[in-house]
């Protein structure tokens, strides 16, 4: 892998990461852009104990502009887009509309491929590794950062979920603070560990898991299952069998079969709604939304869950659809956005079962 770092015309970072390293990244922004300017502004609920990004610049974000003006497409003649060159492999650039910025922490930007009408489950494993290795990097780099705490990596696909442009890409924030979600895990984390003298939970969790029927796919370093207490309709996660904090800690071996492993389940996410119950052809079907996400134990302190250290948490991926059944959404209402609830139409064991029917040939 070869890193190149350069800058956009209002000074935002940009980087390209490439397969050959013999690659030239030379091409200089064009665009006539002033300095990016953020009102991102990090507001504590003393309630609830969370924390909201305030953010009002991101109203006149870019919305769902036609394939000809997209701007995560490489330049070409006179179109000029947020890469300056005419072609790349993968690139990662801080975001023009943050949701986090400055002493509020960060917001990247990451292009899978430059092929516009490509998703990820189209690349090859060479090029998702080269995602992965961008991943890995951008960690290492955003957790250095003196306001950082969290780095997460994520992918939203699909419009159902909220996407505006549709170019195969995704995201990265660092935030300034341990994320509600990450808290609730390491709550429960210490709390085992203190109830068992020692034991980790993540361990028990993917012993059962490992035991159950709800294993989708496994290799030999990666292991992905729908939860016994699955949240969405279809929803699974993805572990290296030997326990690691974070994307920096992973070994050769998991590396390389993670393109393997990851590629054939985004693969089979798709076939999910390839027919409805009576066995009707759906091909025409959209592809399914989805969420993918990274959680890595955080790189702040983690004085506030006793007994707990960094190695004790799990790296782990969630992916999940919004999607409950062919041409029907999972809507978040009364239950799951009033009370935190969540109430799965799909029973976790079914959707194991669907996802191990649609694997490839």
């Amino acid at each position: 892998m070869k890193k190149t770092s350069t800058q956009l015309a209002d000074g935002r970072e940009l980087i390209y990461y490439d397969l050959r390293d013999d690659t030239v990244r030379d091409a200089v922004d064009r665009r006539p852009l002033d300095r990016t300017v953020t009102t991102s502004e990090v507001r504590h609920d003393v309630l609830l104990g969370d924390s909201v990004a305030i953010a009002s610049h991101r109203q006149g974000r870019t919305y769902h502009p036609p394939a000809d003006e997209c701007p995560l497409c490489p330049s070409e003649g006179d179109r000029l887009s947020e890469i300056p060159d005419s072609s790349y492999d993968v690139v990662v650039f801080e975001n023009r509309f943050p949701s986090l910025a400055g002493d509020s922490g960060r917001c990247e930007v990451v292009c899978f491929t430059s092929d516009h009408n490509a998703s990820f489950a189209d690349l090859s494993e060479e090029q998702a590794r080269l995602v992965l290795e961008a991943w890995t990097d951008r960690t290492s780099e955003l957790s250095s950062l003196p306001s950082v705490e969290q780095v997460f990596c994520f992918e939203n696909r699909g419009a159902e979920i909220g996407v505006t442009l549709q170019h195969p890409h995704g995201q990265i924030y660092a935030y300034p603070f341990t994320t509600p979600r990450t808290a609730l895990m390491l709550r429960s984390v210490a709390a085992h560990k203190d109830a068992t003298g020692g034991e980790n939970l993540f361990d028990a969790v993917l012993e059962r898991e490992l035991a159950d029927d709800r294993v989708v796919l496994e290799g030999e370093h990666w292991v992905a299952f729908v939860p016994y207490a699955a949240h969405w309709p279809y929803e699974v996660h993805l572990y290296p069998k030997r326990r690691v904090p974070d994307l920096l800690a992973l070994d050769e071996e998991a590396r390389t079969e993670f393109p393997k492993v990851y590629l054939e389940l985004l693969r089979r996410f798709d076939r999910i709604f390839d027919r409805g119950d009576g066995g009707e052809n759906l091909a025409g079907e959209p592809p399914t939304p989805y969420i993918a996400a990274w959680h890595q134990a955080p790189f702040g302190a983690l004085e506030d869950f006793e007994g707990v250290v960094r190695e004790d948490f799990a790296l782990h991926l969630e992916l999940f659809t919004i999607r409950r059944t062919s041409g029907k959404l999972k809507f978040l209402a009364g239950s799951e956005s009033g009370m935190n609830v969540f109430i799965n139409d799909v029973p976790p064991e079914r959707a194991a079962e669907r996802l191990r029917e649609v694997a490839s040939s």
